[in-house]
């Protein structure tokens, strides 16, 4: 087989885990010839880039803050994608380039994974970009009302919009009435490393499933409260690992991805930056 390339792209982009995936991914396939690299680029330079892909290149993942601005140059955006304007996945064919966003579906296989098939009702801490995704993967899996902490009225009024847009009974509440919210079967927590660190002291006796976005340093101060109490908790690298797993399909078209390999590659990237699995 011809050998093909595929990288990470954006700003900063030091430490991602994506190489560490997509390569373990390559060897479990026998695709000894494809390689995986990661370029630090803006959004001021990524037309350049794209530009100047030669006809090796497979595909691209994208991180922030790429993954809205490279829609324009797209020939294809999925569905999927177009439902968050976000992008983070790019693979290149000799039909152009096909933007989509494995965020989402990755989100569903997550929860799925830990036992996470419904919930009646879903707290969301935060309105970030990664919020929007969540509200995406929760249309799936709940069935009631999301309340979304946030800390601005804006931010408030973005995520209103977003659930009315994909048909989810958005319900904002302000940040400092966040700690009512961890009583729900399911809590997604998209906000920063620290921003929800004072929540560890809140969580219920007996909790549902906590998804926590971050992986490093990992566990959080909220995923280890949690753990304590006996609730499941999802991680970010679980995502991660998920997510790059549809990447790798979609890039190398070979199905299924090896999720095992795939996993035990990030638990030890983050093992050798001093982060542990919770």
């Amino acid at each position: 087989m011809t050998a093909r390339r595929a990288a990470v792209l954006g700003s900063p982009i030091a430490h991602s885990l994506s190489p560490e995936l997509h390569r373990a991914a390559y060897v479990a396939l026998g695709l000894g010839d494809w390689t995986y690299d990661r370029f630090d680029v803006d959004e001021s330079g990524l037309r350049d880039f794209l530009a100047g892909l030669g006809d090796d290149w497979a595909g691209l993942s994208l991180t922030m803050p790429l993954k809205r601005a490279v829609i324009p140059l797209l020939d294809e955006v999925s569905a999927t994608a177009a439902s968050v304007e976000a992008v983070n996945t790019v693979v290149l064919t000799a039909d152009g380039r096909r933007g989509d966003n494995t965020d989402i579906p990755g989100m569903v296989a997550a929860l799925r994974e830990r036992g996470v098939g419904q919930v009646e009702r879903a707290t969301v801490l935060g309105a970030g970009a990664t919020a929007s995704s969540a509200l995406v993967a929760l249309s799936r899996v709940c069935t009631g009302p999301v309340t979304a902490y946030v800390r601005s009225h804006a931010r408030a009024e973005e995520m209103r919009g977003w659930g009315e847009r994909l048909g989810v009974d958005v319900r904002p509440q302000e940040w400092r009435h966040a700690p009512e919210g961890l009583d729900a079967p399911l809590v997604v927590a998209t906000t920063p490393s620290g921003s929800a660190d004072h929540l560890a002291a809140a969580v219920p006796r007996s909790p549902g499933t906590l998804f926590d976005v971050l992986y490093d340093p990992w566990p959080t101060p909220l995923a280890a409260a949690w753990s304590v109490r006996g609730g499941p908790v999802v991680s970010g690298l679980d995502l991660l690992v998920h997510q790059a797993v549809l990447q790798v399909e979609q890039m190398t078209g070979r199905a299924p991805a090896p999720l095992t390999e795939m996993r035990a590659a990030g638990e030890e990237a983050l093992a050798g930056r001093g982060g542990r699995r919770g």
